[in-house]
């Protein structure tokens, strides 16, 4: 007599946390489809600043190089204010370093989730790590914890492509046939919206909202300051007091 066969386990069920079940080329434009409504205020925004860039004295090739290799809307714009109210270099510098300093958290948000990337895939992460391939992938990932290392990167790579190659093409459009845009059309409220779109979203706890608060006041009570002064003190006294909150919360939950 044969003996009779064990049951065979019943395919595991996907968890909620696995993730889309996707191919690396359907994660890649699932970024970019989520990425899309970013064009509403990608596209002024990037026309905007080859505008003042050309009107503060660039010309095309040097807009088209500074869009590509700084790709960074916040800090470009600063610096064109900055030289065109005539500020030292290393005032224009240091207040580009401030604006960016918020990078600098990005990376180390991300490095839980791109942890294994080889060092070209984390060059090619830096160069394209912007505010919105930044909010766009740390969401995915916190809400797909699962999701492999592949699909990781061909989600940001994805959201890379669509919010950065439009911001460089547009600041060629700008500097280019800028002129040509009636005064009476404001482009300037593209990147309120940008930032306001990206970071409500974001502020989940007290260490947030603290040092948006902080940040923003700041900026508000130093706005008088010349040359950017109160935006380059403002950033990091915002960010030190998120920091600060986020440590006295954790103090409280172990005591």
């Amino acid at each position: 007599m044969s003996p009779t066969p064990e049951p065979r386990p019943a395919p595991r069920q996907p968890r909620a946390d696995d993730g889309p079940a996707r191919t690396v080329r359907e994660m890649f434009m699932r970024g970019a489809t989520r990425s899309l409504p970013f064009l509403i205020v990608m596209i002024p925004f990037s026309v905007l600043f080859g505008v003042v860039a050309t009107e503060a004295g660039l010309d095309v090739a040097q807009v088209m190089g500074f869009s590509v290799l700084v790709l960074a809307g916040a800090s470009q714009f600063t610096a064109v204010q900055l030289l065109s109210d005539n500020a030292s270099v290393i005032i224009v510098i240091l207040s580009c370093l401030a604006v960016n300093l918020r990078m600098a958290m990005y990376s180390a948000s991300l490095v839980p989730w791109l942890r294994g990337a080889t060092g070209p895939q984390k060059a090619w992460i830096a160069y394209a790590l912007v505010d919105q391939s930044y909010a766009m992938s740390i969401q995915e990932y916190e809400a797909h914890p699962r999701l492999p290392l592949a699909q990781r990167l061909a989600f940001f790579a994805g959201v890379a492509v669509v919010v950065c190659l439009p911001w460089m093409i547009g600041s060629g459009l700008g500097a280019t046939a800028g002129r040509a845009i009636p005064d009476d059309i404001a482009l300037d409220f593209a990147m309120p919206i940008t930032f306001l779109a990206m970071i409500a979203p974001m502020l989940r706890t007290p260490a947030h909202l603290a040092a948006c608060f902080v940040a923003v006041a700041g900026s508000l009570v130093l706005a008088g300051l010349p040359s950017g002064l109160g935006l380059l003190i403002a950033a990091p006294v915002g960010m030190a007091t998120g920091a600060f909150v986020e440590a006295w919360s954790e103090h409280r939950m172990r005591a």
